[in-house]
């Protein structure tokens, strides 16, 4: 142990109040943890964010290391208030990583900045523009500020300001930026690949709810299955998921409970179509109609889906964004479109109840949603200077379905094919829901693997997926191949697996 006046010296080095201490060992240490505190504390950086920015020494716990937490409010313009945190830590490794939201809301969470601090990212998180953390309660969308910040301001302002306070505090400039968003955050990672293609390096976008065709799609589900006699139930959803894995599930070699191309798998519901003088273990002709147009998707006259398709397969996990039961209540009340009628149908009355695919294309039309969607497929500019895209969709999510984010993937390809095949890597996670969850293995390191590509130029291939619990492991294949089981060896290792055509 380090003596007490050898601690002294260094305190007083760390202040400033000696010129020179020369510690070994553990006092070697001591004086650097002393240094990163008195640092974090005299809040010299805090100049270039604004007068209402605070810094807090956070001692390192378990797997965290010890960082430096500073929060403050941008404010762009009149009316706007943006809360940001930045997470600095000891052991920093020269790059930031800006964090997304979910539903309508930012995300300032220790939780979510737990993986980058632990790799030694500083981390920069907002709230996007509004305290409120209930992510599908939208009330501050009528606020013109607020909606503008939301939609695109929050992350590239939080982004702006993050460089400058990471270079001040560590004395130096970053090496790299990388972004990190799921759902409402690959939204954001979108448009800002999209609007700001210098804010960031390499960006991971994951399950991204990056139009409006998320919600309305949301709301035309509850409604088809509100239809008299369209109810599936938990019940129903098994039954129908039962029927449509023992179909398709061997498909890719391995019987796991899992379908690796859903869109592939041909099952029809009419299969379940009850017999006259059935009791049960069928479905009534609403019922497979319901099925079919889920299945299927509702296109607007314009071609542009106003209801996204579901994949067959995931039918047992619906009901976490789908009203399966007919009663139009679920969890995200129709991905928070309620609130969103003022801006989308300014002045007009409009019953979601009775939502039209001719209303959903009105919608999409409005000053809000030309703002807030990030369907904007001409990504040139960001491959142009080196930007690195990693997309990922679960399968059998029933939020934002991966037809979309297939949909987007493939007209990026087509506006900057060049760009696209240095920039662009999309993989495909077979039963997980949305940003995880579901039968398949939902656990992958994308970070790990956006870094790997960025460091070595070889966009990835194949990654690896795993249950939190160990009791599935598979390999994704890059977008458009698909993993397949070679048929012999142990099928939780993904050497034994080849990635074939869909």
């Amino acid at each position: 142990m380090p003596s007490k006046i050898a601690i002294a010296a260094c305190l007083a080095l760390a202040a400033g109040l000696v010129s020179s201490c020369a510690p070994t060992g553990e006092a070697r240490s001591t004086l650097a943890h002393a240094q990163d505190r008195a640092r974090c504390e005299a809040s010299s950086a805090l100049g270039v964010l604004s007068s209402t920015a605070t810094a807090t020494w956070v001692e390192a716990d378990g797997s965290l290391p010890a960082f430096c937490e500073i929060k403050a409010t941008l404010s762009p313009e009149a009316g706007s208030e943006i809360g940001v945190v930045y997470r600095l830590p000891v052991g920093w490794n020269g790059k930031m990583l800006g964090l997304g939201g979910g539903g309508w809301a930012g995300n300032i969470t220790l939780d979510a900045a737990k993986p980058g601090l632990t790799a030694g990212y500083a981390t920069a998180q907002t709230d996007g523009g509004h305290a409120s953390t209930t992510p599908f309660e939208n009330p501050w969308v009528v606020d013109p500020v607020k909606a503008k910040d939301f939609s695109w301001r929050a992350i590239h302002e939080m982004t702006e300001a993050g460089k400058k306070l990471v270079t001040a505090y560590y004395g130096k400039g970053l090496d790299r930026s990388y972004f990190h968003g799921c759902s409402t955050g690959g939204r954001m990672a979108l448009m800002e690949a999209q609007r700001f293609p210098n804010d960031y390096d390499a960006i991971i976008s994951q399950a991204p709810v990056y139009t409006l065709q998320v919600q309305t799609s949301a709301v035309l589900r509850n409604n088809l299955f509100a239809q008299p006699g369209a109810a599936l139930g938990a019940e129903g959803a098994k039954l129908v998921s039962d029927a449509v894995l023992k179909s398709c599930d061997a498909k890719d070699g391995v019987t796991d409970g899992v379908i690796a191309a859903p869109r592939s798998c041909q099952w029809n519901p009419q299969e379940l179509l009850c017999k006259p003088g059935s009791t049960g273990g069928c479905l009534t002709q609403p019922q497979v109609n319901a099925l079919q147009i889920a299945y299927d998707g509702v296109r607007a006259a314009d071609g542009s889906y106003a209801q996204l398709p579901l994949s067959r397969g995931g039918e047992a996990g619906w009901a976490a964004f789908v009203a399966i039961n007919g009663d139009r209540k679920e969890f995200s009340n129709g991905g928070g479109t309620g609130g969103l009628v003022p801006v989308l149908w300014p002045g007009k009355q409009v019953d979601l109840n009775s939502l039209t695919p001719a209303q959903v294309v009105e919608g999409r039309a409005s000053a809000f949603a030309k703002m807030y969607e990030a369907g904007d497929p001409n990504l040139a500019p960001f491959f142009a200077r080196g930007g690195k895209l990693l997309m990922w969709h679960g399968e059998s999510d029933p939020g934002p379905s991966p037809v979309g984010t297939i949909d987007y993937v493939e007209a990026v390809k087509r506006i900057d094919p060049r760009g696209a095949a240095n920039g662009l890597q999309m993989f495909l996670a077979p039963g997980v829901g949305h940003c995880a969850g579901g039968p398949g293995a939902d656990q992958v390191d994308m970070l790990d693997a956006l870094d790997g590509w960025v460091n070595t130029g070889k966009a990835p291939e194949t990654l690896v997926a795993k249950k939190a619990d160990g009791s599935m492991v598979r390999p994704l294949c890059a977008w458009p191949k698909v993993a397949h089981y070679a048929g012999s060896g142990e099928v939780n290792d993904p050497k034994n697996y080849r990635c074939v055509a869909r």
